[in-house]
């Protein structure tokens, strides 16, 4: 990246003030924007309304778009794609879109790596690498925005669950989050934005003072400490009863509902037992349990649930009256799962794709 400053990092405030030192009226800034989040441009030379010598400042001057794609891949249904980054580091980031009747979903990164350590994760079995900036989060946004332009589409919905810990990378992943829902940025309602964690309940609580009205969504994925102490390591440091505080807190704050993400893993937490612990945990609160059948992993020592299991757990915490779905699976002959690809890649030569 250099000393060029990234486009995509800077605010309307900061890129006025780039263009003043260069001698550009103000309202430049928001003809920069709309090409940047409306048209979708990487090239300053497609963005026909400014001056020629602006362009040429532009192009020169800065980076418009950090991300270089090294493979896409397609799943054989056609509903899902999986895409790895290069960024100017050369670290590797994943971004998958899936495609549903009426939706089109972006599932973005976050962070390059994880330092949550779950053993059943991909992300989390590489380790920790940096946090990405707000721009190389929108980055990811406006790759397929630009596909799915060419379609007459668009993304409907954003689900920062890719690679990474959003709320361990807050004020970047907020800064991203404005800038979706700005209505001179990218301009998605941020209904349509949904933040997952897997329970730093401080960060919870910080959420919860925000305006925009985005959701969350919780990775629980056990429903007692004990087990959960293996399969999500940070409820070492904020354990169930610490969590379920906050959420509550957030509850009380925002009224919206929250969903809690349940990977079923075959033997480990897909048991009555474990359904009843659940539905007692959540009992009373305005939330939905929307139930996965766990990708697999080549270094995870746990596989999903099998179908039978996985419906029964459905319906033993719809009969407690919790509200529950289970994910529809997607991409596992592209390695959807977060992180998965960037390992399959990781010890092959680098294969960029034009």
């Amino acid at each position: 990246m250099g000393n060029k400053p990234f486009l995509l990092n800077l605010s309307l405030a900061e890129l006025k003030a780039l263009l003043a030192d260069w001698g550009q009226p103000a309202y430049r800034a928001t003809q920069i924007e709309h090409w940047l989040y409306q048209q979708y441009a990487t090239d300053a030379s497609a963005m026909s309304s400014l001056p020629k010598l602006l362009r040429q400042q532009l192009a020169e001057r800065c980076l418009i778009n950090p991300l270089e794609l090294v493979v896409a891949l397609d799943s054989s249904d056609g509903y899902t794609q999986k895409a790895l980054f290069a960024l100017p580091d050369d670290r590797r980031i994943e971004t998958v879109l899936m495609r549903y009747d009426t939706r089109q979903t972006l599932c973005i990164s976050t962070q390059a790596g994880c330092a949550m350590a779950c053993p059943f994760c991909a992300t989390g079995q590489m380790g920790f690498m940096r946090n990405l900036t707000a721009g190389e989060i929108v980055a990811q946004v406006l790759y397929y925005a630009r596909q799915l332009s060419q379609e007459e589409k668009r993304v409907t919905n954003i689900v920062f669950m890719g690679m990474g810990e959003p709320l361990a990378n807050y004020a970047e992943t907020w800064r991203a989050i404005r800038r979706l829902n700005d209505a001179d940025g990218f301009n998605l309602g941020a209904r349509h934005l949904t933040v997952s964690t897997v329970g730093l309940a401080p960060a919870i609580r910080r959420m919860s003072q925000e305006p925009e009205q985005v959701g969350l969504a919780v990775s629980l994925h056990a429903p007692n400490d004990a087990l959960r102490n293996t399969i999500v390591p940070v409820n070492r440091r904020y354990p169930l009863a610490m969590l379920m505080a906050s959420i509550k807190d957030y509850l009380a704050a925002t009224h919206r509902r929250v969903t809690f993400e349940y990977a079923l893993m075959d033997g480990l937490n897909d048991s009555d037992a474990h359904a009843d612990q659940f539905a007692d945990l959540v009992q009373g609160l305005l939330c939905h349990i929307n139930l996965i059948p766990l990708n697999p992993t080549p270094n995870s020592p746990w596989s999903g649930s099998p179908d039978e299991r996985v419906f029964a757990f459905r319906d033993r915490l719809l009969a407690a009256g919790i509200s529950t779905t289970v994910r529809l699976r997607r991409g596992i002959d592209i390695a959807a799962g977060c992180g998965q690809l960037h390992n399959a890649q990781r010890t092959e030569p680098l294969l960029r794709v034009n």
